[in-house]
């Protein structure tokens, strides 16, 4: 399934701080070199947390505990954090940006509950997962309630944050049938995993930056330009991480690397190989190890990792997610200067930078 990374947490469980100053930024590559930007930052980050437990309370113990289960697992409150970062081209201090970083946070925390039953995965963040914990049924059902509690904190915002969540939620419902379902005759298979990216990854990341501007009062132009900016480097971010997957030696990306290649995940660079017509024997190799599916066999599987780190694939997707991340610092050029847009900038290059 696709899904952003979830490793080390920009802030732990409860609103601990898992590190201190511009470091606990730095495992995505944000930098804020202005003290009282990193606190306010910070101080969102922090009632998040208090706000997500309230949030998901309920008055059956047994739900409470088992919605509680991912929020207590930490991750890196991604969404959250650029809500906090759009906020900061408005007043960041006003009590409806933690209420939408929560709304944001809740939406991804029931995606994440969905993808492990459709995943049959048995562990999340370092955690067993629900369903592996108590059964398929209860994760599903887990899920449906912090979609619905996502859409109660979203009403006492207003109309148009109720709007735009449902949308948002839509987009990725739709990107996981598509993904699901796959290309249809006729359609290009990088296309098609491209727009599954944008409507299951990228819509709410723009939703969090859009949320962020909006409820800090931002004006209507920065608002829409950091929408842009959300939805093309939640694309980057996602395809990094694929790239990732095949390019690294360790688990930076958050798992084994090559496991989307042993479940037969066709990411992008394994899609580029697949389309290539390059007719010299590694190129040629590599297709047909891939057309196999998943590889499952160690020998073929370590032969393909091989032949994709040295491929002319692996180069073209690492150009396309340059590409993406170029992009989306274009889009904050209507954005004053400041430590905020810097940071924005900074997460474009650490997203460039990590897989070159």
């Amino acid at each position: 399934m696709i899904r952003g990374g979830e490793g080390t947490g920009v802030t732990g469980s409860g609103g601990r701080r898992s590190r201190s100053g511009a470091a606990q930024f730095g495992a995505l590559g944000l930098h804020l070199a202005d003290p009282h930007s990193e606190e306010s930052v910070l101080g969102v980050l922090a009632s998040v947390e208090a706000e997500l437990l309230d949030s998901i309370a309920s008055a059956d113990p047994f739900v409470t505990e088992a919605a509680r289960h991912l929020v207590e697992a930490g991750g890196k409150r991604f969404r959250p954090l650029l809500v906090a970062l759009g906020a900061q081209f408005g007043d960041p201090t006003r009590a409806e940006v933690v209420s939408a970083a929560v709304v944001v946070e809740l939406t991804h925390l029931a995606t994440l509950y969905h993808d492990d039953v459709m995943d049959e995965a048995s562990v999340r963040r370092g955690a067993p997962s629900a369903n592996s914990r108590w059964t398929n049924s209860v994760a599903i059902l887990v899920g449906d309630y912090l979609f619905a509690r996502a859409a109660d904190v979203a009403a006492e915002l207003g109309p148009e944050a109720v709007r735009l969540q449902a949308r948002t939620f839509a987009r990725l419902v739709h990107g996981q049938i598509a993904e699901t379902i796959g290309p249809r005759p006729g359609d290009d298979p990088v296309a098609h995993y491209l727009r599954v990216i944008a409507e299951k990854t990228g819509s709410l990341i723009a939703t969090s930056v859009h949320f962020g501007a909006q409820f800090s009062g931002a004006a209507p132009e920065q608002v829409a330009a950091l929408a842009g900016y959300g939805e093309t480097i939640g694309v980057a971010f996602q395809l990094s991480d694929d790239l990732l997957d095949i390019a690294s030696e360790s688990t930076e990306s958050g798992k084994t690397p090559g496991t989307d290649l042993r479940e037969g995940v066709p990411t992008l660079p394994v899609l580029y190989a697949l389309a290539s017509d390059d007719a010299d024997a590694a190129s040629v190799r590599l297709r047909e190890i891939l057309a196999t599916g998943p590889l499952t066999d160690d020998a073929l599987h370590a032969e393909a990792l091989g032949l994709l780190r040295e491929s002319p694939a692996l180069k073209r997707a690492r150009e396309t997610v340059r590409s993406y991340a170029e992009d989306a610092r274009a889009q904050l050029a209507p954005l004053p200067h400041g430590p905020a847009r810097r940071a924005l900038e900074s997460l474009c290059d650490h997203i460039a930078d990590r897989t070159s």
